[in-house]
């Protein structure tokens, strides 16, 4: 099939990947600009871009699909399909209608859980025991589409948004090729979604504050849904002020009649509302990630250090404006 791609962070290249694999021709990659990163702010291209430009496929990243100029462009590829996986910008009808046989995207989640940006943060933050990968038909609507393809998939007790987001795209890359083909002879059943729709918002650093007097299996939920990033966070005091720190793995641990935010032991264990959660990786401004044994050897948090507790808020009504 002549197909356009369009992804761009490091869990779409499983995908794109897989396409080229099964033969498909990939007429043309859509990913977001470059960005600024690293220390030296240089403009570095999507993991998606990166790995498509290696591949020798041509690439477009236009600031935005809404233009006229953009919309021109993809009708002109005259496609049969286009495969989306996190792309990040918001597709119009004129992008939709343009390839022959419509617009597909995979979705990290079992829809219509968690609609929206941040899926597979969201899922572990909210203790989910499964989630899942899912081929779609795009629409107007967010994430709103009928299902093609679903794999289901456990969420484990030491899951971070990193080692289950691994999983998923490679799982949900291997959907592709079959929903590709089944698309293609017209043998393929879309199933229009059934339930309660909830949102996957996007996460702010205020809402990855650690809010210790949350149960124990809350917090260290928390801790892991949002490892690697933004990275949950406490603060603690510093010679020269609080000193804000990442935690990135934690595992529940027993406690007895502790305060919520007391570290209770020389192993960096912290109260909870109930319980307690052990931290187990870390990371300092501007410093490595570390195991929390080794920042304890250059950083004292000792027993009986309280740490402010926050108060996070979360909702479930529709976002606005996210793509």
């Amino acid at each position: 099939m002549r197909l356009a791609f369009m992804g761009t962070p490091e869990f779409a290249v499983p995908s794109l990947a897989e396409l080229i694999a099964a033969g498909h021709e990939i007429v043309a990659v859509y990913s977001q600009p470059p960005r600024p990163r690293g220390r030296g702010q240089q403009l570095t291209p999507s993991p998606v871009q990166a790995f498509a430009e290696a591949m020798g496929l041509p690439v477009f990243t236009p600031d935005s699909m809404k233009s006229a100029e953009a919309i021109a462009t993809f009708q002109s590829l005259d496609l049969d399909a286009a495969c989306v996986v996190a792309y990040g910008q918001i597709l119009k009808t004129e992008v939709l209608e343009a390839p022959r046989l419509g617009c597909f995207n995979l979705h990290g989640s079992l829809l219509p859980r968690w609609r929206g940006a941040a899926p597979i943060q969201r899922a572990i933050m909210a203790g989910d025991p499964q989630t899942g990968v899912q081929i779609m038909r795009m629409s107007l609507g967010l994430d709103e589409g009928p299902i093609l393809l679903s794999e289901v998939l456990a969420i484990h007790p030491g899951d971070t948004a990193a080692s289950l987001s691994d999983r998923m795209a490679v799982t949900g890359a291997s959907l592709w090729p079959r929903a590709l083909a089944a698309i293609e002879r017209g043998g393929v059943t879309e199933t229009e979604q059934v339930g309660e729709p909830t949102y996957a918002r996007k996460i702010t650093s205020a809402e990855a504050r650690i809010d210790w007097s949350r149960p124990a299996a809350e917090v260290d939920a928390h801790i892991r849904g949002l490892s690697p990033f933004p990275g949950a966070w406490f603060e603690v005091a510093g010679p020269d002020g609080p000193v804000r720190i990442k935690a990135l793995l934690s595992q529940v641990a027993a406690s007895g009649g502790h305060a919520a935010g007391q570290v209770i032991d020389e192993a960096l264990t912290v109260g909870c509302g109930q319980g307690a959660v052990r931290l187990l990786r870390v990371q300092r401004p501007g410093k490595a990630v570390q195991e929390a044994d080794d920042l304890l050897r250059g950083f004292a948090i000792p027993p009986g250090t309280v740490l402010t507790a926050a108060t996070t808020s979360s909702s479930s009504e529709p976002p606005r404006g996210e793509g």
